[in-house]
């Protein structure tokens, strides 16, 4: 089965240029059991219309996200996330966690060479509910303790996750080009 992996440009995340066509992508709404991340990254620009922001405010600016497209499959995400937001995971990392569920947004962009714009080829609407992946005993979630250093401000430390679906039906958006969408469904609904 074909996977969705894209390496996305953090730079071009925080500085869009119109000039430069790498692919961006950014995390609009993350919460992890009961800590609610902050989108505190206000004047991230939208890539479709480069004069405007992006419509919400954005939690993280993603380097990295991978789906192996399975309804079973974890969702992995890297993003930058603020000095708070920072602050708020590590702090709950250091206590028990119980609280596994994860609801989230994002939105990826790529540039179509041939229609000379960029569009969504990967989206959710609404968020996806999932819960926090494990490996082994551990939980597939980090937060750096250095400050990143592909953009000098603001301050944004990387935070590393992996996802599973929730036991219910969700659909995540992805295209190959401008109009030329699919959707795919992610988890599976549990018996009543």
């Amino acid at each position: 089965m074909p996977q969705f992996a894209r390496s996305l440009d953090i730079y071009q995340g925080f500085n869009f240029k119109k000039d430069k066509q790498t692919p961006v992508g950014f995390v609009t709404k993350l919460e992890l059991g009961d800590v609610v991340l902050a989108a505190d990254q206000a004047s991230i620009k939208d890539p479709e219309q480069p004069g405007q922001n992006i419509g919400a405010n954005v939690v993280g600016v993603l380097n990295h996200y991978m789906w192996e497209t399975g309804t079973t499959d974890a969702m992995y995400l890297s993003m930058q996330i603020s000095v708070k937001n920072k602050t708020d995971l590590t702090a709950k990392l250091l206590t028990s966690w119980t609280d596994m569920n994860v609801t989230f947004a994002y939105v990826i962009y790529e540039y179509d060479p041939v229609e000379k714009k960029y569009f969504k080829s990967n989206w959710t609407e609404p968020e996806l509910k999932g819960i926090l992946e494990k490996n082994g005993e551990d939980l597939n979630l980090s937060v750096a303790d250095d400050p990143s250093t592909e953009v000098q401000s603001p301050k944004v430390y990387s935070l590393q996750l992996g996802v599973k679906p929730q036991t219910e039906e969700q659909t995540v958006h992805m295209a190959t080009g401008v109009n030329k969408n699919v959707s795919k469904i992610w988890g599976i609904n549990a018996a009543a």
